[in-house]
């Protein structure tokens, strides 16, 4: 390993049960937690101090996500839970209310992720029911949903968006159409599968199936574009490996997988850095391990941190 990440601080959330998900806003400023005890906890963190501002109460079941909406739309946070609902909450003066409640899935809501700023206020969401939906705010107060149904047998587990850029942007220097004209989503599922989808006349249809994993789908992450021209998708599963497909745009090949690892435990986790170079990875061995790409393709892991640890003094 090149270097080693050291954990500097832990929080007492104040949460009566386990932990599901933990996510910054924007600009650090502010984190979101969720748990199996139905609530989700927002904290302001400023000079290494970490304030309780408000507990979200409205679900029903153990809240599993959380997401944070770009700050151009407002303070405007997202969560899913096995009660089959995703709740979007707002800050106002008066503190977080409920938003808006979607409650068209027919069983657990596994994971949703707000879509690139550029496109609008956009939210997908995917379900045990083996169906996602994608939520969005067109800016006059009106919610509107879209179902799609049969996405992946025994259910969907994740979702993530697609860059607004185009892959290829940084080197067309005199391009009028940095944004990319086709939105897009990966999701995972029960099936081993990795989907990709693209919006179509209002409709979302199929583009690739990626086949490599064993076994349920855990996670995928697509990363963000630097205006290369190629995609990156990284996926874990509970077979325990952890790929990470590329496509090259300009030639418009196949995907290409590539195992990383192979862990001995489920992996749950995959997160890429905002310059797309760096994926987290978290899984059943308590451990967060960041993997950075070496010349000749091949990935090392850079650093390591235990979750049992202590932080330091």
């Amino acid at each position: 390993m090149s270097g080693q990440v050291k954990l500097q601080n832990t929080i007492d959330t104040q949460h009566e049960d386990m932990i599901h998900d933990a996510q910054l806003d924007y600009y650090g400023r502010r984190l979101a937690t969720c748990s199996s005890d139905k609530t989700v906890k927002v904290f302001e963190i400023a000079n290494n101090t970490r304030t309780l501002i408000d507990t979200l109460v409205g679900h029903e079941g153990p809240v599993w996500q959380v997401a944070w909406a770009h700050p151009k739309f407002g303070s405007i946070l997202a969560s899913c839970s096995y009660d089959r609902k995703v709740i979007i909450w707002k800050e106002g003066t008066s503190g977080w209310v409920k938003l808006y409640e979607f409650g068209e899935h027919k069983s657990s809501v596994n994971s949703v992720q707000w879509a690139p700023h550029e496109w609008g206020l956009l939210l997908a969401c995917v379900s045990s029911d083996e169906s996602f939906s994608i939520i969005s705010n067109s800016g006059d107060g009106q919610w509107k949903s879209t179902k799609h149904e049969n996405a992946h047998a025994l259910g969907c587990n994740a979702v993530s968006w697609a860059p607004a850029i185009n892959p290829s942007s940084l080197l067309e220097a005199n391009t009028r159409h940095p944004l990319s004209n086709v939105k897009r989503i990966v999701t995972g599922g029960g099936d081993n599968l990795v989907k990709i989808w693209r919006e179509e006349n209002d409709n979302w249809i199929p583009e690739d199936k990626l086949e490599e994993h064993s076994d349920w789908v855990r996670d995928v992450a697509w990363a963000p574009s630097v205006g290369l021209p190629r995609s990156r998708i990284a996926s874990c599963s509970q077979d325990g490996k952890v790929i990470v497909w590329t496509k090259d745009e300009s030639s418009g090949e196949n995907w290409n997988p590539k195992v990383l690892k192979t862990f001995a435990e489920v992996v749950w986790q995959a997160s890429w850095s905002v310059t797309g170079d760096i994926l987290a990875v978290s899984g059943g061995d308590n451990k967060v391990t960041l993997w950075k790409e070496q010349k000749g393709g091949e990935w090392a892991c850079v650093s390591e941190v235990n979750k049992s640890q202590q932080p330091q003094q």
